[in-house]
């Protein structure tokens, strides 16, 4: 997948099919919508994802905004899906500050030969987001594109929405979160050194900080799947802050791959949290730490035996 990050590098000559929007957790929706995108390669179009960098709700927000997948996970998710190309729009208050219609002409037009473009019911794009479906609808005679709209699909009676998946795993219900993304909820990052504490007590971690952007669920122990240079692993996994070794304040994600004992410093990590056990708590020693863990172990087991 060719990813561009630059205003000046956003130009395609293949005729293309785009798919504008956020695409934050490329949820289940999302899918819904690239499903779509995807199928327009049949007709001999480049598959194109333009999206922006940062997120315009963390541009325009309050500060303190969380993301339910960091610019590396998209690119992760998109690229396994089958995108052909990922435009990450750098945005700021001066390129977000383009007229719509001039949005329209100079990028999704001149610049990615777009014949297709889908999006959302509720997209919104250039100056105050002013620019919509409708725009583009309007416009489709003019530049000689057509346009699909999609629809928010439903879950339990309601639409779902990144705002609303953030809202279930920041209060621990990973699988109905994961029935919305269409998928477990992952984090993916790079293995750092730790303290060797699983190590001495026999369970070895791998051990990840978590992006300050990314949507952390409950502290606590979680089920979950690790994926390794394309393989997959069961998995257990802790995201907190380890008061039991040091209490940094800094949370982490530690997770012991079962029947898994390479050496993977410095190497990229996803892991999929798919359970939560039981909640982080600290313990009166390390012993009691182990005796734990081999209860969660033993737990994991017996939902997983088959």
């Amino acid at each position: 997948m060719k990813i561009i990050k630059r205003i000046e590098d956003i130009i395609l000559d293949d005729p293309t099919a785009v798919a504008l929007g956020k695409f934050d957790g490329v949820h289940a929706g999302h899918r819904k919508l690239l499903k779509e995108l995807l199928s327009a390669k049949e007709d001999g179009l480049k598959a194109v994802v333009f999206t922006f960098d940062p997120s315009p709700d963390t541009l325009f927000g309050k500060g303190g905004y969380k993301q339910l997948s960091t610019m590396a996970e998209k690119e992760y998710i998109l690229e396994e899906l089958g995108v052909d190309v990922l435009i990450e729009y750098p945005l700021t208050r001066e390129s977000a500050a383009i007229k719509p219609d001039d949005f329209v002409e100079e990028f999704l037009v001149k610049s990615l030969n777009a014949r297709l473009i889908v999006a959302g019911a509720d997209l919104s794009f250039g100056a105050g987001g002013k620019g919509d479906f409708a725009l583009l609808n309007a416009l489709r005679n003019t530049y000689g594109y057509e346009t699909i709209e999609i629809e928010k699909m439903i879950f339990c009676g309601k639409a779902i929405s990144s705002s609303r998946i953030r809202s279930m795993i920041e209060g621990g219900a990973m699988e109905e979160a994961d029935a919305c993304l269409g998928r477990p909820y992952s984090i993916l990052g790079i293995v750092k050194e730790g303290k060797m504490l699983g190590r001495e007590l026999g369970f070895p971690t791998a051990n990840m900080e978590i992006p300050d952007e990314k949507v952390i669920p409950p502290y606590g122990v979680y089920f979950s799947t690790a994926y390794h240079q394309g393989q997959k692993y069961p998995a257990i996994s802790n995201i907190g802050l380890r008061p039991t070794v040091e209490g940094t304040g800094v949370p982490r994600l530690e997770t012991h791959i079962l029947g898994f004992d390479k050496d993977i410093y410095d190497e990229e990590l996803l892991v999929e949290l798919e359970h939560f056990h039981r909640p982080e708590r600290k313990f009166a020693s390390a012993e009691e730490l182990k005796t734990q863990i081999e209860a969660d172990l033993e737990a994991f087991r017996t939902i997983y035996s088959g």
